[in-house]
């Protein structure tokens, strides 16, 4: 892995940690002896990438992060358009709601609109979706291109709870079924007593930039449930594609 690899794995490992961390922690969840760790975070700290707490001395991210994702809203606003739909959702499902962008192969949580609800599903933001454990992932696959969906496939799929789907040959017949559909179904992939339906954002080309998701307890996901909200999803991903590309564009096809 070359020098600006293992900086932005580094970073990338630190964006996941909910507190700071210390040099030896650092290095042992980035696997990198602590000379390299802390050479690494010297320059990122240079650079405002990394923050040290002076009286601690552990790290957290830096304000430059921010700057760049400022920036790049400002001049591609995604999410500030994919918002007030995400709020719409929750509104009329009253269950969570969770907008994703794809960035650096990885399928990420970028917004959540929580469910009124006292029993809800709790999502945050930065989490990783997993293609084969999620609607968000598998509605993503489904309308990627095929060299996409065999390099997801084609490494060893993690298994999250009892009820995720590890076979790669079981995981391409639930993407057929979102294609068909147009809406994904996860039923417990990721975590325990929860089922989310999603749709893929499309861009101008057809190809996936993000999903929309609206996951739900088990207890109230019914099947004319699912297909609602399934139908829902649908629509909101079509909608904020039209919306932030224009209603011009070629439905998904996946080649």
């Amino acid at each position: 892995m070359s020098t600006v690899g293992k900086a932005l794995s580094l970073l990338d490992t630190l964006s996941q940690l909910n507190h700071d961390a210390g040099l030896t922690a650092i290095a042992r969840l980035c696997n990198f002896d602590k000379a390299t760790a802390r050479r690494l975070l010297v320059e990122l700290e240079k650079h405002g990438f990394v923050e040290q707490n002076t009286e601690t001395r552990k790290y957290r991210i830096g304000s430059a992060p921010v700057r760049l994702a400022r920036i790049r809203e400002a001049r591609y606003p995604f999410l500030r358009i994919a918002i007030p739909f995400v709020k719409e959702l929750a509104e009329t499902s009253e269950e969570t709601v969770h907008l994703a962008e794809f960035s650096g192969g990885t399928l990420s949580t970028i917004h959540v609109e929580d469910s009124p609800r006292a029993h809800r599903v709790i999502v945050e933001i930065g989490t990783r979706l997993p293609f084969h454990a999620t609607a968000s992932g598998l509605a993503y696959l489904a309308f990627s291109d095929k060299k996409h969906i065999e390099a997801a496939l084609s490494k060893p799929l993690e298994s999250f709870t009892e009820h995720t789907i590890t076979d790669p040959a079981a995981v391409r017949k639930m993407i057929d079924e979102t294609v068909e559909r147009g809406f994904s179904i996860s039923s417990q992939g990721l975590e325990a007593g929860v089922v989310s339906t999603g749709a893929a954002i499309l861009s101008p080309t057809g190809q996936p930039v993000g999903s929309i998701t609206i996951a739900a307890p088990l207890a109230r996901a019914r099947a004319a449930t699912l297909a609602s909200f399934g139908a829902a999803v649908a629509d909101t991903a079509k909608r904020i594609s039209e919306k932030y590309y224009g209603p011009e564009r070629p439905s998904g096809t996946r080649t």
